[in-house]
């Protein structure tokens, strides 16, 4: 396979990866911002944060997602961002995790309210890990040549 071929297939999963990711987040953050309440009580129901900081975690939660799908669709940062959904990812699969173990019968208040949502099971682990890898493989590879990070990287360089 010749060099511009594996940088083809790197740029295509690369995209893939990040909007892949991005989508998740931004799809997950919208009913956290838009009703934070909402979410502050799916929080608390893990059971797994001190009461003082469930509000902290449900406020703050859902604008990192939206900066890090934000980040990713542009490609900005890339490598940092994937970093921070690695961390976000963990951190979602011990709550799982923890819950599933307690017998806690909770939605997991990803992507709806409390309302809406389904209650949780041993995929959303699967889910979470998926995008875990996904994560994990922009933080290790270049980022693809549809970044801005690439963009300004060539930009500094000709300069």
């Amino acid at each position: 396979m010749t060099g511009a071929k594996k940088e083809l297939i790197k740029d295509v999963f690369g995209v893939g990866a990040r909007i892949t990711i991005a989508v998740t987040f931004l799809w997950a953050c919208v009913h956290k911002v838009a009703d934070p309440f909402d979410f502050a009580l799916q929080v608390a129901t893990y059971q797994i944060l001190p009461l003082s900081l469930v509000n902290l975690q449900a406020i703050v939660l859902p604008w990192v997602e939206l900066v890090c799908g934000a980040l990713l669709v542009a490609g900005l940062l890339t490598r940092a961002t994937a970093l921070v959904t690695c961390g976000m990812n963990v951190m979602f699969i011990v709550a799982i995790s923890m819950a599933l173990a307690a017998d806690l019968h909770l939605q997991c208040g990803c992507f709806a309210s409390s309302a809406a949502g389904e209650e949780m099971d041993a995929g959303l682990i699967v889910r979470d890990s998926g995008l875990l890898v996904l994560g994990a493989a922009l933080v290790y590879l270049k980022p693809d040549r549809l970044t801005l990070d690439r963009w300004l990287e060539r930009r500094r360089r000709h300069a």
